[in-house]
């Protein structure tokens, strides 16, 4: 690929194919980072350069990938209750999806928990293990459970 402007949507209104690439660049560049000894600012300009090549949200894309670090001992804190190994012990594509997702969960009340969890399986689906999907979702339900208790009450009141 070219080294020329990657598809993004960064001054639209908010557009959930866009969202939902700018996640799915996110995991992979957050697989790559917990694998690798390379820097956040090396992966997004790799993303930036050679990989992305569908319509994404990029302001979006660049928080995860700069707040999942930055927050990854809160992140992990808040997960750690709710799992049964060490954090080693995690499937790297089911951590770096738990990693996203906790970061939504605990940073951004503006995106609703339904719509985070959603996503997480989704991807967890598609670049996961077989049944990598249920063990995400039951630790982000409970993690969810915990910090977004008025937005879950206020679901069933309706």
């Amino acid at each position: 690929m070219s080294n020329q402007n990657p598809p993004t949507q960064e001054n639209s209104p908010l557009n959930p194919v866009a969202r939902h690439n700018a996640r799915r660049y996110a995991l992979q560049a957050m697989y790559q980072w917990q694998l690798a000894d390379t820097s956040i600012t090396d992966i997004e300009n790799e993303f930036l350069h050679y990989r992305i090549d569908k319509k994404m949200d990029l302001p979006y894309f660049k928080e995860l990938i700069y707040g999942v670090p930055k927050h990854q001992q809160e992140i992990d804190k808040e997960m750690q209750p709710f799992v049964d190994r060490a954090m080693h012990d995690i499937d790297p594509v089911e951590l770096a999806v738990l990693r996203l997702a906790i970061y939504e969960l605990i940073k951004r009340p503006d995106v609703p928990y339904r719509v985070i969890i959603n996503e997480a399986l989704e991807l967890t689906k598609k670049f996961g293990s077989i049944d990598g999907h249920k063990f995400v979702n039951g630790v982000l339900d409970r993690v969810a459970k915990k910090n977004r208790a008025t937005e879950i009450g206020a679901g069933r009141q309706r």
